[in-house]
């Protein structure tokens, strides 16, 4: 039995919105205590909606098909929008990761997350979905297990 889906491997061997916004907007980057992973999310945004997005990431296969498919879910959205997708509607739209994996799409949460929090600082707004959120508080692994519901062994690593 195949561990990754089709389009997990899809998003894997042809991600989507690879590299860096030249003069981005809001750049957030995030990487991951449980295995090390770093993602990194450029956005550029007009009018309250984010125009294009791209993405850098150091990781697993989970983790570059989670980061392509986060730049994907948020081209077209408003800031508001895109701070209201969670790491669970990542796995939903990649059909599924295995347990274990469930973390990377944390990792494109957090750095859309950071990169919307950039985006607001530089333009000095405020958005409700940053309403408490701290871009410097790294999550433990703990913490990813408890936000993603995988809680057995077979969630870590």
């Amino acid at each position: 039995m195949p561990i990754y889906n089709d389009i997990v491997m899809e998003h894997f061997m042809n991600p989507r919105n690879v590299g860096e916004l030249e003069n981005p907007d809001g750049i957030g980057t995030y990487g991951s205590p449980v295995c090390g992973d770093m993602m990194q999310i450029t956005i550029k945004v007009v009018d309250e909606v984010i125009v294009d997005a791209k993405f850098k990431t150091f990781g697993c296969g989970s983790a570059i098909a989670s980061s392509s498919m986060a730049t994907e879910m948020i081209i077209g959205k408003t800031i508001d929008e895109a701070l209201a997708i969670t790491n669970k509607e990542i796995v939903s739209e990649l059909g599924g990761l295995p347990a274990v994996k469930i973390h990377c799409s944390v990792l494109a949460d957090h750095a859309i997350k950071n990169a919307i929090f950039d985006y607001a600082n530089k333009q000095v707004k405020t958005y409700k979905g940053l309403e408490g959120y701290d871009p410097d508080e790294d999550a433990d692994e703990q913490d990813i297990m408890e936000e993603t519901g995988c809680t057995g062994p077979s969630c870590r690593g």
